[in-house]
């Protein structure tokens, strides 16, 4: 039990980290061919110099290290569930599956491009190596076919298979070619020649990036319909949900994207663009967080049985839509006693129907942590104002509530309940999931504290949004079982709702330290400041509706 609540969670984030490093491998190679032009480097040609050349590959072995690593890793953990669920391993079986061949392939294609990489990164030019890892890359895209839904599926299995490997190419493309931008927006400082190649990317990648944006779409439409197949299928079920997710999300960087390729256009057109160097790089940064939200998204809906399967546990969207109606929060509780007298809690086994104690005792401790972060946000919209110097103090709530969450958040668990704190945080994956939540809160309180009361307390402030958009992933990735029952969902589409929203918290936050400290002219000083603030205040007005979601928040009906 030990290890297989930890292996779960762990399995649960390594599928993220691996399609952002399947990404920076399959992006840097297509940036490498359309937008350095690698293949054309001739005294004549359009290809970039060296050193950007040597940024691009830099950018792809550390992807290529960091895939062997989590393949290798996931390979393992799943030999460990499969142990620990079984009471055996039966190892002949577990190597004959399709999912740990396809794995096995993958893990020694990355360890193929971290030795390409590493010759090219002593000799860029060495087109051997370049035709090496554009030939090997055929077969890393085509084994993402048998990990995907579509492998398992009677029906259409072949279209879906090929529909889902043009899906995740596009998205590759999209995210590796916004990591390549930040890569070299941040080589200029060493590097001259990534200082000038700087608008020449920005233009010819958006082409690139409005050609992968149609390919997700035009293959997402039709695995969203095969997938979910109703309105209750998107809203309700974890996989709908998700997938309506991830969708907010890409609308989210696609506006991003547009100003980026709009700067691109001003600067091509007058050979000048005062936001090219001065906005682009920040939106740029912005709309990372949100795009490594989205592969979080894509590998959590690989592990959440797709909707027209879950017919008969889909919830309504009315059922939904009242998860997320006002009512008056709770703020009496019962008492510790009554809610171990009639309730296990919430590390009971599948099916298990909580007590009414416990459905209250729930309500209450979500209902104040609402509180909690509503009064905070009120606190800090006014500090928008300039008027009030002690309002700058209200990250003080994060540490009051994570105080709170730390008694209230686990009754079973210690220091209230009878469980150990080792066996309970390792032994149950939402526990740890909690416990991670927790120190996430005092963290961002006694940080922001700091970074908004020390002058000399600079980098802190960008730990703001760091720990948001962790906790908005780890919302995103949250599950309250294996197996999804309708008030099981029911919980999970709130800490979706709030997760997206955290991911809005911290580009937000993000976004309006990054305008605010970057070099402005005079001219264009007012306006950036501006934008900064707008997306400051967002970021809070975000903050504030996931306090209401939990101000208003009930256990569903069993």
């Amino acid at each position: 039990m030990f290890i297989q609540g930890l292996a779960n969670f762990i399995d649960d984030f390594l599928g993220g980290l691996m399609l952002i490093s399947y990404a920076l491998i399959v992006g840097s190679l297509i940036w490498a061919a359309w937008i350095l032009r690698v293949w054309d480097r001739s005294a004549t040609g359009t290809g970039a110099g060296e050193p950007v050349v040597t940024v691009c590959v830099r950018l792809l072995k550390g992807g290529a290290m960091t895939l062997a690593a989590m393949q290798g890793t996931k390979l393992l953990i799943k030999g460990v569930l499969l142990a620990a669920t079984l009471g055996d391993f039966p190892l002949e079986a577990y190597f004959g599956t399709v999912q740990f061949i396809a794995g096995l392939l993958r893990f020694f294609l990355s360890c193929g491009f971290i030795y390409l990489a590493g010759r090219l990164s002593v000799s860029p030019d060495d087109r051997s190596a370049w035709n090496t890892a554009a030939i090997l890359t055929v077969p890393l895209v085509i084994s993402g076919a048998w990990l995907v839904h579509g492998v398992g599926r009677f029906e259409h299995r072949e279209q879906l298979m090929v529909m889902t490997v043009i899906h995740q190419l596009a998205a590759a493309v999209w995210v590796g070619g916004v990591a390549q931008l930040l890569f070299l927006w941040h080589s200029r400082r060493t590097e001259q020649a990534a200082h000038q190649f700087w608008p020449i990317a920005i233009t010819r990648f958006g082409r690139l990036g409005a050609t992968s944006v149609l390919l997700l779409v035009s293959t997402g439409l039709p695995l969203a319909v095969e997938y979910i197949g109703s309105l209750d299928g998107l809203f309700g079920t974890g996989y709908g949900s998700l997938v309506a997710t991830k969708a907010a999300l890409m609308a989210g960087a696609l506006y991003f994207a547009y100003r980026n390729h709009k700067a691109g256009k001003e600067w091509k057109e007058r050979g000048a663009s005062a936001d090219l160097t001065g906005k682009v790089p920040y939106f740029i940064e912005a709309e990372t967080f949100v795009l490594v939200a989205v592969l979080f998204v894509a590998a959590t809906l690989s592990s959440q049985p797709p909707s027209v399967d879950i017919k008969d546990t889909t919830a309504t969207v009315s059922e939904v839509a009242y998860m997320f109606s006002p009512r008056l929060p709770k703020i009496s509780s019962p008492t510790h006693e009554q809610l171990l007298a009639g309730e296990p809690g919430r590390v009971a086994v599948v099916d298990k129907v909580p007590s009414v104690a416990a459905t209250e005792w729930s309500d209450y401790n979500h209902n104040i942590s609402g509180m909690f972060l509503t009064g905070m946000c009120l606190v800090a919209m006014l500090s928008y104002t300039g008027r009030f110097r002690w309002t700058r103090y209200w990250p003080v709530g994060f540490i009051g509530l994570s105080i709170f969450l730390f008694f209230r958040s686990d009754a079973e668990t210690w220091p209230l309940g009878p469980i150990g704190f080792w066996e309970s945080t390792f032994g149950n994956g939402e526990v740890f999931q909690h416990r991670i939540a927790t120190l996430l809160a005092f963290m961002l309180g006694v940080l922001e504290l700091r970074a908004r009361t020390r002058p000399d307390a600079h980098r802190l402030r960008y730990m703001f949004p760091v720990l948001s958009a962790f906790g908005g992933i780890l919302l995103l990735t949250h599950s309250h079982a294996e197996f999804e029952l309708k008030s099981e969902y029911l919980i999970q589409s709130t800490h979706t709702a709030m997760g997206l929203l955290a991911v809005v918290v911290a580009s937000g936050r993000w976004l309006e330290l990054r305008l605010a400290a970057a070099p402005v002219s005079l001219q264009s000083a007012s306006s950036r400041f501006d934008t900064g603030q707008v997306a400051g205040f967002l970021s809070i007005l975000a903050m504030f509706v996931i306090g209401n979601f939990l101000m208003f928040y009930r256990e569903p009906l069993y």
